[in-house]
């Protein structure tokens, strides 16, 4: 062979080596990413997200049907093993489980309280209470309180992680959830640390006696008396169900038990009853904080005054 031709050949094995070396650490690379260079971004990892289960169904045989209910469960839920305290929410007059979220924005509210460190991580139950005002009726036939007490809390505690104990357990809620909240904490302090009332629902004897018919009729008298007029109204159930008869009536042990906080508006048709409830509190020497804002029955005041409720609650929480 020539000389020539043999340093032709002799490149053409050198450049042939070099393809298939490259081709070798191409596949040997493929699935390796490169390190980010000097002032690129580093990868984002999502950070764990909060979840809202709406419409969640329990079986109740003392009710004998479902209850719904929605939940909140805080961003960290998912990724760790942690137990978490719990807030009962209660909705208001006609409305069902999804109303604090739906109009409420609480699921947003409770979200971002958790985030800028104002409120712990928590579970928020919205129960569906109906028109049962969260309690029994005169009859036994609705046992709206005995469910709650006897079958939804210890279905949220086996279901959920949980903290069981009473100072991990607060209640709230707006208008009839506001009646609800005080009357479940005043029959049980056993269970609840805390109880914070929006606008709560709480009538005078007075008020309840001189009510229209139609509207008696149609919003109490199947949990009290049936249509019965003046102080035929005021029943043995009535009083035992009357938040502002218990704040006069209940052991004053019990009532200390639980921390208290009132919110109701100064252009509210309920702010001169709650501030009946706040002067009863105080001759029973029960400590509690009572708030006055501008505001009447409204939305608007429940969304601005959720998250300051929330931390009452919350404060609690980060105290154990």
């Amino acid at each position: 062979m020539k000389s020539s031709s043999f340093l032709l050949f002799l490149l053409a094995l050198v450049s042939l080596s070099s393809v298939v070396q490259g081709q070798n650490r191409r596949r040997l690379n493929a699935n390796v990413q490169p390190l980010p260079t000097t002032g690129s971004p580093l990868p984002v990892m999502m950070a764990p997200q909060a979840h809202l289960l709406e419409s969640v169904t329990m079986s109740s045989s003392l009710m004998n049907r479902s209850v719904r209910y929605s939940i909140y469960l805080p961003p960290d839920y998912y990724v760790s093993n942690r137990r978490y305290p719990v807030v009962y929410l209660l909705h208001g007059y006609t409305d069902d489980e999804t109303g604090w979220t739906q109009f409420g924005e609480a699921d947003r509210i409770i979200d971002e309280g958790i985030k800028a460190g104002t409120l712990p991580p928590m579970i928020v139950v919205m129960p569906d209470g109906g028109v049962t005002w969260y309690m029994n009726d005169y009859l036994n036939k609705t046992r709206y309180e005995d469910m709650f007490v006897t079958e939804f809390i210890p279905h949220i505690d086996s279901t959920y992680r949980t903290r069981t104990k009473r100072e991990y357990r607060g209640i709230s809620g707006l208008s009839m959830g506001g009646h609800g909240s005080l009357l479940l904490a005043m029959h049980h302090p056993d269970l609840f640390g805390s109880c914070a009332a929006l606008s709560a629902a709480v009538f005078t004897d007075e008020t309840m006696k001189a009510m229209p018919d139609d509207q008696y009729n149609k919003t109490f008298s199947f949990l009290f008396s049936g249509p019965v007029k003046g102080d035929e109204r005021i029943t043995a159930h009535y009083k035992r169900n009357s938040p502002l008869t218990l704040a006069t009536s209940a052991p004053e042990g019990d009532l200390k038990k639980v921390r208290w906080y009132l919110d109701c508006g100064d252009d509210d048709f309920l702010t001169a009853a709650n501030a009946q409830l706040h002067m009863a509190l105080i001759g029973r020497k029960v400590p509690h904080e009572y708030r006055v804002r501008d505001g009447a029955h409204t939305w608007t005041y429940w969304r601005t005054g959720l998250p300051d409720a929330l931390k009452f609650i919350g404060s609690q929480f980060h105290q154990q």
